[in-house]
């Protein structure tokens, strides 16, 4: 993290207080937990001070944790992520609580500083998920509190019309929830002698692939590379 983000965040900690907690980035970029509470004064503050004068709100991405922190597939010489894991089905460590299961990340940009900051919002109860509404605060959460719900089923409070957006109608479930199941749970195809969408059960076997291991052999030898040169 740069000097001067480092003192960003020291600013924002010191104003806010206990409403905003920094989290620990890899990308060296401006990271906060936000209380769900505190969500919309919090992000009032942001748009309108002088010192932050976040203007736009680029994105909210729905996030699911559950089993977050768990191995899926433990196996000897493979690593626990990505596509090196191994086959194996058991969980080497312990999911999050229910209570910290759906979060939403806001990401926000100020034009007149040239700075972003990240927020996450862990929802308040655990079934409906729900946060406050950031409608009023930023034009363009309407369609990035739709999309949350209708793939995580993160209820808005205070969104003037939230409704599904992606997804088919009369669609049952929420797909990006981690216990959705792959397959689905219905089939759709059009009947041409009923002349309409019909919707069926699924017919596709639920398998669990086997994911890819890299291992070390002499295709990875860094003396056998082609160096590009000639000869």
């Amino acid at each position: 993290m740069s000097p001067t983000t480092e003192k960003f965040v020291e600013m924002l900690a010191t104003r806010f207080g206990d409403a905003l907690k920094p989290v620990p980035s890899i990308c060296g970029e401006s990271t906060f937990e936000v209380k769900a509470g505190a969500l919309r004064e919090v992000c009032r503050v942001l748009r309108d001070d002088e010192a932050t004068r976040f203007e736009q709100l680029i994105d909210i991405a729905g996030v699911d944790y559950l089993e977050y922190g768990s191995e899926e597939w433990n196996a000897e010489n493979a690593s626990s992520q990505g596509f090196s894991r191994g086959v194996s089905a058991e969980r080497s460590r312990p999911a999050v609580g229910k209570e910290r299961r759906f979060a939403a990340v806001y990401h926000l940009l100020s034009v007149t500083h040239n700075r972003r900051l990240r927020l996450r919002a862990f929802c308040e109860g655990i079934e409906p998920p729900m946060l406050d509404s950031v409608v009023g605060i930023w034009s363009s959460a309407d369609w990035f509190e739709r999309e949350a719900f209708d793939l995580f089923g993160i209820l808005f409070r205070g969104h003037p019309d939230l409704r599904r957006l992606l997804t088919d109608y009369g669609f049952v479930g929420h797909p990006f929830r981690k216990d959705f199941p792959l397959i689905g749970n219905v089939e759709v195809r059009y009947d041409p002698e009923q002349r309409r969408v019909i919707y069926e059960p699924v017919t596709i076997e639920p398998r669990t692939l086997v994911p890819r291991v890299i291992r070390s052999d002499n295709r990875y030898e860094s003396a056998l590379k082609d160096t590009g040169r000639d000869g």
